[in-house]
């Protein structure tokens, strides 16, 4: 009966350990793999470089009335500021704002970062009768 015993508790052992060490694989695999997207994120976004990473309208051409978005996105800014200003903005890798201008209307996005350095772009909305 001793030796079922020892054996039981063995085989329980054995379990316990191969499921503990499985799922510590598995989180370290797992930790990895975040490790290595958050560096190809910081790669395509572009580091600690201040950077536009996107500013464009959509749709750029509007009949008078109508709105579009402006979207922006923006990688190691301290501010942000779009000329004409529509509505606060802010540093952010993805935004869009709603603008509905009247006559063709050309924006300028700068962005500027702590030691400031400046980075601007422009998108211009067409506006048809």
């Amino acid at each position: 009966m001793g030796l079922l015993l020892a054996a039981a508790a063995i085989f329980d052992g054995a379990v316990f350990y191969f499921r503990w060490n499985s799922t510590r694989e598995a989180e370290h695999a797992k930790t990895a793999k975040e490790a290595e997207d958050a560096q190809k994120f910081l790669k395509i976004a572009g580091g600690n470089e201040l950077k536009i990473l996107a500013f464009y309208a959509s749709p750029d051409i509007l009949r008078r009335g109508e709105h579009t978005l402006l979207s922006y996105g923006v990688n190691d800014a301290k501010t942000v500021r779009l000329e004409p200003s529509v509505e606060e903005v802010w540093p952010s890798f993805t935004r869009c704002i709603q603008v509905s201008p009247r006559k063709d209307t050309e924006y300028k996005l700068t962005a500027e970062d702590a030691a400031g350095h400046s980075v601007s772009q422009s998108v211009t909305i067409r506006v048809g009768r």
